[in-house]
């Protein structure tokens, strides 16, 4: 019997559009906009200067803080700008620019041949801090860093989160199926690094053929594949370790406190490559879909590419788009223009068109208790988004749990006077993020 959570929704999932849909390689673009900061953390500087001819694959920006991950040339060509860019995080970043020379060379000594087996754990994490790989699921926390909790934090499990719950998103079902073997690869790595015997991969249930193929990989091995209730947020990370292991992560706390250690689809491919190939992370997975879309697919995009030309490639707009966001209707960031580039968190580009949205004024909450009923973290929604309407941004914090919140949207979702719940609660933890900084 598939497993569940307390609360959550039932979208309409939108995965029909693209879910059959093989992954297609897209052309590499004449020019890549390779932001410096494409991760949760510090912003990388620049190791390269206009004029520098670069190779695919070699570090132009680098981390010089521990919460952060290096950055990489996606082709080979030649830096013909430094500047500040559009993002699709942070509005505005400083990014590289680089013009493809069309013939795509890697840098010296890439790709190579290793057995990663032989690597110890050091080595193998030094790789991945090299490599420059985040977390791919939206969040972009460097891999790295969440791959070495600290030794009063002893790791006993790790879950492979294959759920995708975001409606329309595609992605990371179609690595499932068409790179199997890299995502075993890539959980064994994980599971060497972080020294446990114990592994899970949580799938939804409206991925039978996911779950299938990756139970049949993992023949032998001591991984266990959990079949997953569809229903969102399933893929939570704190969400995903009540169902799977039982166990619930403390309010304030993170999943290393409970002894486990998730990781997204993506990452773990991101891992395998590094480990077996040294390739970096220069390129991704993005479902491209959408009601605004002519053609939804799922392509292959060096990072840097921008929303534009990835939409391009699937036909362009049939209508006007009512809204275009990275990621899914859930948890997506809307965009306020195409020019911006693909990013290592980029899991979707989602344009909808009118009859997709459900958008109408805001009105004043009228106390009816949907949102709390849905709150996988048991939360009280409405009154978070008072309190942050009201600038109580302390009080949000110390009497209803704030940063508890994961900002899932499910409250949004079944809210009545169409609240912008999550948006209230974003700016009640950047104030009190802000403030916390400033006592420092």
């Amino acid at each position: 019997m598939a497993k569940s959570f307390r609360g959550g929704v039932h979208p309409d999932d939108c995965k029909r559009y693209t879910a059959a849909k093989a992954i297609e390689v897209a052309p590499i673009p004449q020019k890549l906009i390779i932001p410096t900061r494409q991760h949760l953390g510090a912003p990388c500087v620049p190791t390269v200067k206009v004029g520098d001819l670069v190779k695919k694959g070699q570090i132009i920006a680098e981390a010089q803080a521990f919460v952060a991950s290096p950055v990489h040339a996606s082709t080979s060509g030649k830096v013909v700008e430094i500047a500040d860019y559009p993002h699709p995080v942070f509005g505005t970043c400083q990014a590289i620019v680089v013009e493809s020379d069309g013939k795509d060379e890697w840098a010296e000594g890439l790709p190579l041949t290793r057995n990663w087996g032989t690597l110890d754990v050091k080595e193998l994490k030094e790789i991945i801090r090299q490599a420059g790989i985040v977390g791919m699921g939206g969040a972009t926390f460097p891999t790295h860093v969440k791959m070495a909790p600290p030794p009063e934090k002893p790791i006993d499990s790790f879950i492979l989160n294959g759920a995708e719950c975001e409606p329309y998103l595609t992605a990371d079902h179609r690595v499932m199926l068409e790179q199997t073997d890299r995502i075993i690869t890539g959980i064994q790595i994980a599971m060497k690094v972080l020294g446990v015997k114990n592994g899970y991969v949580g799938i939804e249930e409206n991925k039978p053929d996911a779950i299938d193929a990756v139970r049949k990989a993992c023949t032998g091995l001591n991984i266990e594949v959990v079949p997953l209730k569809t229903k969102y947020p399933q893929g939570a990370e704190k969400t995903l370790i009540k169902v799977i292991l039982d166990r619930e992560v403390p309010s304030g706390g993170l999943p290393m406190d409970v002894g486990v250690v998730v990781q997204n689809v993506g990452t773990l491919v991101a891992m395998a490559d590094a480990a077996e190939k040294g390739i970096p992370l220069i390129e991704r997975i993005v479902t491209v879909t959408g009601g605004a879309i002519v053609q939804p697919k799922n392509l292959l995009l060096r990072i840097g590419s921008t929303f534009a030309q990835a939409i391009q490639l699937c036909g362009g707009f049939k209508e006007q788009p009512a809204k275009v966001i990275m990621g899914g209707p859930m948890m997506g960031m809307a965009q306020r223009t195409l020019d911006v580039p693909v990013i290592k968190g980029t899991s979707g580009i989602l344009a909808l068109s009118a009859a997709d949205v459900n958008e109408g004024p805001e009105r004043p909450c009228i106390r009816c208790g949907r949102c709390v009923d849905v709150c996988p973290m048991g939360l009280i929604p409405s009154m978070l988004s008072v309190l942050g309407e009201r600038s109580a941004f302390e009080k949000a914090k110390e009497e209803y749990n704030l940063l508890d919140c994961v900002e899932c949207g499910s409250c949004v979702y079944v809210c009545p006077a169409k609240r912008n719940i999550v948006h209230y609660i974003k700016l009640s933890k950047a104030h009190n993020a802000a403030k916390a900084a400033a006592k420092k």
